[in-house]
């Protein structure tokens, strides 16, 4: 078993951890049922079968659009498991969307953040007021590089409000040395290139969340984002890392209070 497999391992060392997709799953359809007209599924951003969006709308106005990228480690799941994580800042008002894309190895990490960085400009384009970026492990890797000089056109960065990188990966470096390599296809080179700590700090207000109860490879990562960046950093003590996102359901939650204002 290559060195760091076990370190970054979250289901196994999680109760019950291989029975929270079936519970995410069933969760976010009935969300959608309850949702009715006000869920669209499906509408494409890119060529791909992959590259589409679910887009969720509160009653009356808007008052913004949160953009929420899943996790997965780039190899797994898809917006539809996840639409519940919706809930909150829909019920607060907010618009908010759910990207997809396409996984490793069929891509490398780098195509996966240039069409994360599309999927934000087509989203920004359908809907109005401020933005707020919000993701999950490597979907919290993603809106960290959303982060990065450049990777959002002026007119975009200039509506992000906030960003939340929930349980992120920071510096990919040591996940050359898993097994999910494999699939990576990542040398060290990449793995430079696409870890925001090596980003310069970002003109964004950004904080860092992470579960107090995750793997310590997950509470590392989360704190060297938040030493290179010297950004918000906080810890849901007795969160591991499948419970730490279950504040965005909660209107009235601490998380959604920071990401949306």
């Amino acid at each position: 078993m290559p060195v760091n497999d076990d370190a970054y391992a979250n289901a196994a060392h999680i109760p019950d951890g291989a029975s929270f997709p079936d519970l995410w799953a069933r969760d976010a359809a009935a969300f959608r049922d309850a949702l009715g007209a006000r869920a669209q599924t499906g509408l494409r951003y890119g060529p791909s079968a992959r590259q589409t969006f679910d887009l969720f709308q509160p009653e009356g106005p808007p008052k913004g659009t949160l953009i929420f990228v899943h996790g997965g480690f780039w190899r797994m799941l898809s917006p539809q498991v996840w639409s519940h994580l919706a809930s909150g800042a829909v019920a607060r008002g907010w618009t908010v969307a759910l990207p997809g894309y396409e996984l490793c190895p069929d891509v490398r990490i780098a195509g996966i953040t240039q069409s994360i960085a599309q999927a934000v400009q087509v989203i920004a384009a359908q809907t109005g007021g401020p933005l707020a970026l919000a993701g999950h492990s490597a979907g919290g890797h993603q809106v960290a590089r959303m982060c990065a000089p450049g990777m959002l056109p002026a007119d975009v960065s200039a509506r992000v409000r906030h960003v939340m990188p929930i349980s992120p990966l920071s510096d990919l470096e040591p996940l050359l040395l898993t097994t999910m390599n494999d699939d990576f296809q990542m040398d060290a080179a990449m793995a430079q290139a696409e870890s925001p700590v090596h980003q310069p700090v970002p003109h964004y207000d950004v904080t860092v969340w992470v579960g107090g109860a995750e793997r310590p490879a997950f509470v590392d990562q989360a704190r060297w984002l938040a030493e290179a960046w010297g950004c918000g950093h906080h810890i849901a003590a007795d969160k591991h890392h499948f419970d730490v996102v279950d504040p965005l359901t909660k209107a009235d939650s601490a998380m959604l209070d920071i990401l949306l204002g």
